[in-house]
């Protein structure tokens, strides 16, 4: 049994404060038989008069006529584990503590023990919720040449601990784009684990390239399952105290095509996108709203929006404009006056918009997204519309060779036209009218052909005496990334190749 070392959190002085003694926060040694060593290590509250300065803390043996001569120690015990001890003294000038004063510290020393306890385990909870939040959420947009974004994720002030809002910026195939924003209901690491899920739902729903109705019908029935995974495993796990909190979200997803300049967007009980005009005009995008995630029963509708190029697309959750001093009216229509003045740069409009609608009192999460529209014009795109003649598949190759040699990248002749021929045989062979092929050029090369049908083709391994079932296998061994999305009037088969 030796010296005990504690950090003190808080102390309370009478008129006449001891010299030398710790301030909180700072360390402080108790002696071998001290009344604070002994309680700690006994685990019993303990009454003693002090008769000399061995029984004292070290930074108080010079406390001279003002050293305390009774003191009573209360150890801090919650849930089985010893948190620290309280210390209550006595100077000269006052009567000894008696039994009454013991039992009396006793109890308040309880009550301090369960409420430093449940701080600790919610600092704990919020440090956890948060650090798990930030390494689900992207820690930086994504360039590309759809859109020049800007994101921000505020967590919330308020003892209801960090929730589950997210955000997220897609790349897409034909140089496209999807921008999300998410909010999961509750709070805590069980709102943050479900954020995770979803976001990682909505990456991989986007790699399929679903429209966003069809993404928010899909991720309507997982949030739908999770809600009744949670109830069965709140029922078995009631006798054990155990809260899992209740399943639903919202969401908005909005895809933008650069070369159409065309945004289309679903929602999912989601407060509606803002759009800035280059002119500065402010409107919002008037999306259909759909019910919130997991409610199920009712469809959901998209809504197009041409936007012209260097337009703002505005993405947020209702921690932003919700306030306990207006109403969601209200607090809309600041964002518009907000989002009106000017500013230089996408970061900046970040910081002002957080600085105008939060400043400092989020009761609830914020995620904000903020991208300016770009345009991919003629110089980056090159559209040919072909028949439905074999012999098309020789001159698509010809104007692939063509405007590669346009753009400077001769090296990759050889390449585009063993993949353009393969995809345009496809589509003539398998396909319906009309037949397109476009090439895209930004960070890499992108070879796009469009046909009348909805079937999807499939990759498969020919044997060693198969005439055909080649074609798609050699576009994957060639291009970086292939794939395949559907359109109201068809279906296109892409395939990118690294420049």
């Amino acid at each position: 049994m030796g010296e005990i070392t504690l950090r003190r959190t808080a102390r309370q002085s009478g008129p006449v404060a001891l010299a030398g003694t710790a301030r909180p926060g700072e360390t402080v040694t108790y002696r071998q038989g001290s009344v604070p060593a002994l309680s700690l290590r006994t685990g019993e509250p303990m009454r003693a008069e002090i008769a000399d300065a061995a029984c004292w803390p070290a930074d108080t043996s010079d406390a001279g006529m003002n050293a305390p001569h009774s003191a009573l120690a209360v150890p801090l015990r919650a849930r089985g584990v010893a948190l620290g001890a309280a210390l209550f003294t006595r100077s000269p000038s006052r009567e000894p503590f008696d039994a009454d004063d013991l039992l009396l510290a006793q109890e308040i020393g309880a009550q301090a023990a369960v409420c430093v306890d449940n701080a600790r385990r919610y600092t704990h909870e919020r440090t956890t919720s948060l650090a798990l939040q930030q390494s689900l959420l992207p820690q930086m947009a994504p360039k590309q040449p759809a859109v020049e974004a800007a994101t921000r994720y505020i967590p919330a002030n308020s003892q209801a601990g960090v929730g589950g809002d997210w955000y997220d910026v897609i790349p897409l195939p034909g140089a496209r784009v999807a921008l999300v924003v998410g909010d999961v209901v509750g709070h805590g690491v069980h709102a943050s684990a479900t954020m995770g899920r979803l976001r990682s739902a909505v990456r991989t729903l986007a790699d399929i390239d679903l429209p966003p109705d069809e993404l928010l019908t899909h991720l309507d029935d997982l949030v739908t399952q999770c809600r009744m995974v949670s109830d069965r495993t709140q029922e078995a796990s009631r006798d054990v105290g155990a809260d899992f909190g209740e399943v639903g979200a919202t969401c908005l997803y909005m895809i933008y095509d650069p070369v159409s300049r065309r945004c289309t967007g679903a929602r999912a009980g989601h407060p509606p996108p803002a759009v800035v005009r280059p002119g500065g005009d402010v409107d919002y995008f008037d999306i259909p709203a759909g019910p919130p995630l997991g409610v199920g029963g009712l469809p959901f509708e998209t809504a197009d929006l041409d936007l012209a190029e260097g337009s703002l697309l505005v993405l947020y959750t209702d921690g932003l404009i919700e306030s306990l001093r207006y109403d969601l009216d209200e607090g809309l229509e600041r964002l518009r006056k907000t989002l009106s003045e000017p500013m230089p740069s996408l970061e900046d409009t970040c910081d002002r918009v957080l600085n105008s609608m939060v400043a400092g009192r989020a009761r609830d999460d914020v995620a904000l997204v903020i991208a300016r529209t770009q345009e991919l014009d003629s110089k980056h795109v090159t559209t040919w519309d072909l028949s439905e003649d074999l012999a098309e598949v020789a001159r698509a190759r010809e104007l692939a060779s063509l405007q590669l040699a346009s753009w400077n990248l001769q090296e990759l002749a050889f390449t585009t036209e063993l993949v353009v021929s393969e995809l345009v045989t496809n589509a003539i062979r398998y396909g319906g009218r009309p037949v397109q092929l476009r090439l895209l050029r930004q960070d890499t090369l992108i070879c796009e052909v469009s046909d009348g049908s909805n079937t999807a083709p499939h990759l498969r391994r020919a044997r060693m005496f198969d005439e055909g079932g080649r074609g798609l296998f050699i576009v994957a061994q060639l291009a970086e990334h292939w794939g395949t999305r559907q359109r109201p009037e068809g279906k296109t088969i892409w395939a990118e190749l690294r420049l």
